[in-house]
């Protein structure tokens, strides 16, 4: 199983990022799918979950409408497209396959500053 994430960088507060997520080794259609974020000093918490039809939620007030996530399962691929960038959502995002998080990648900076 092998779940590798890129996209992130540096922006500007009001920016935009897009990150994806590509998988192997695993029933990639078969799979929810989260992306989880973990900003410095505090625990990890779930951006979005996808289930395997595509069907996001997402689970923070503070990125619903400014966040959409997405999946192509033909490229066995995971978006996420993050506009108005804050610097609360600096962060290492990860994308994790399961109901339990079983599988996850090495996760991608995104930093947000002026």
């Amino acid at each position: 199983v092998q779940l590798v994430e890129s996209g992130g960088g540096v922006v500007r507060p009001g920016g935009s990022l897009r990150l994806s997520c590509v998988a192997s080794g695993f029933d990639f259609k078969s799979a929810t799918i989260s992306w989880v974020r973990r900003a410095p000093g505090k625990g990890p918490e779930r951006v979005s979950r996808l289930s395997p039809s595509g069907g996001a939620t997402y689970s923070t007030n503070f990125v619903r409408g400014r966040f959409t996530a997405s999946r192509d399962n033909d490229k066995n691929t995971l978006y996420l497209q993050m506009s108005d960038l804050q610097p609360e959502d600096t962060a290492v995002y990860y994308c994790a396959a399961g109901m339990s998080y079983e599988y996850w990648g090495p996760g991608t900076q995104v930093t947000v500053s002026s």
